[in-house]
């Protein structure tokens, strides 16, 4: 029988999810409800008065503009309101996914309609009245811009952590390197990459070898930082299995001259702080899929618009009436594509898919550096900015309890909730 506890961070923690700018993102849903919905009246009323069969057609199209809006803003009321019931096992953070997921799936159908009708236009031509169609798509626009607007600003959560994001891994094998940020030093032993490794962890040199030939051991490097104003430190390494990582993270900035020593001699390399925001992982893991879809449903009626504009006037201007079907069907087209996308990512989320293996590889790294070994690990996305992990790891020393775990994962940011399962070797080996 296997000797473990099992604890999460904190002693009656609380299980609140939400993004960082969730209100923010509700009151500007709220705020485009309430312009489409006042667009929608004043085209029905005028359309109903002045006898515009196209003016109430418009005002319709606006009602299910603003209808798709109602449910990215109800999400956010319902998850901020029931951020602390008990019910909600990892809290409602996931509820902004589940808005966007279905707000996908209403781009889809809107995608379908608009395809639908261009395509049958194109067979059977229905006559256009230039008057009417071309001011009221350039009023919709203007809405249209107006709600983009609003709904602008931080919808990818980039206004989290640093502003700079130093993603490198073992030399080139890493994808998501900056090739301006990776230095390569060319010695008797070989070539080796040098970069600077800030993944969700504080700082630190990496040098990996860029060829198989290439051979390095702890003992064979070193690396001296020289800042602007003299100020100079010095790096010992360690084996991590296929690179050598820095003992001591790398004081901020990252704007230095670096010795590096080998065997056969001294290499100079330059570092510069670089602005590269959040990397597609990080980002996947911050973005408010909720106030994604918002924006993305404002940003495709803005498109179709313009679209059809252009297609309006060409269609009067030289006789060309397959123009406006044509526009249909490239709105259509366009939009269906960013349906896929929303529909892909959302879901991802609702089945608890990792979408940070980064952040997985460096939490097994970080507790195996020390010896332990990492028998099972789960991480998956709670809500905006926040990510859950289950870890289980068999140790050889005693006295290492999940506290230990915890102590050594806090620095990871974005780990709001952890789990961690200790198993002693002395019973389970």
């Amino acid at each position: 029988m296997t000797d473990f506890e099992n604890a999460a961070f904190g002693a009656g923690h609380d299980h609140i999810f939400l993004g960082a700018a969730h209100e923010e993102n509700e009151r500007r849903t709220w705020m485009v409800i309430a312009l489409c919905s006042a667009m929608m009246v004043v085209e029905i009323v005028g359309g109903s008065l002045f006898g515009s069969l196209a003016l109430v057609a418009d005002g319709l199209h606006m009602s299910t503009h603003a209808g798709a809006m109602l449910i990215a803003a109800l999400a956010y009321t319902y998850a901020r309101k029931h951020a602390t019931d008990s019910r909600f096992v990892f809290g409602t953070g996931k509820l902004g996914d589940l808005a966007g997921f279905t707000s996908a799936i209403v781009l889809a159908m809107i995608a379908i309609l608009i395809g639908y009708e261009a395509v049958s236009r194109f067979f059977s031509p229905v006559p256009i009245h230039f008057g009417q169609a071309i001011p009221i798509a350039v009023v919709g626009l203007l809405v249209n811009l107006a709600s983009v607007w609003l709904l602008s600003g931080d919808h990818d959560g980039h206004s989290h952590g640093h502003g700079h994001s130093h993603g490198h891994g073992h030399g080139h094998d890493d994808e998501h390197a900056h090739e301006e940020e990776v230095r390569r030093v060319f010695g008797a032993a070989g070539v080796f990459a040098v970069s600077v490794f800030e993944e969700g962890v504080p700082p630190v040199f990496r040098i990996a070898p860029e060829t198989t030939t290439s051979r390095l051991t702890p003992d064979d490097v070193s690396i001296t930082t020289i800042r602007p104003d003299g100020l100079r430190q010095t790096f010992a390494f360690k084996d991590c299995g296929g690179y050598l990582e820095s003992t001591d993270a790398i004081p901020e900035p990252h704007a230095f001259k670096a010795v590096v020593r080998l065997l056969d001699g001294e290499h100079e390399i330059e570092f510069e702080e670089h602005e590269h925001g959040h990397d597609d992982a990080h980002a996947a893991v911050t973005r408010d899929h909720n106030i994604r879809s918002a924006y993305i449903h404002v940003i495709a009626d803005a498109a179709v618009s313009v679209l059809a504009i252009i297609g309006l006037l060409l269609a009067r201007a030289f006789g060309w009436l397959w123009m406006d079907p044509l526009a249909g069907v490239i709105g259509a087209l366009v939009i269906a594509n960013w349906s896929w996308g929303l529909m892909r990512d959302t879901g991802g989320i609702l089945l608890d898919m990792n979408s940070d293996r980064r952040m997985a590889d460096n939490v097994r790294h970080v507790i195996e550096e020390g010896g332990d070994k990492v028998l099972d690990l789960h991480l998956w996305r709670l809500g905006p900015g926040h990510i859950s992990a289950v870890v289980s790891v068999v140790t050889q020393e005693a006295q290492r309890s999940p506290s230990f775990y915890h102590a050594a994962l806090k620095r990871f940011k974005g780990l709001s909730h952890v789990t961690v399962e200790v198993n002693s070797t002395r019973i389970a080996a």
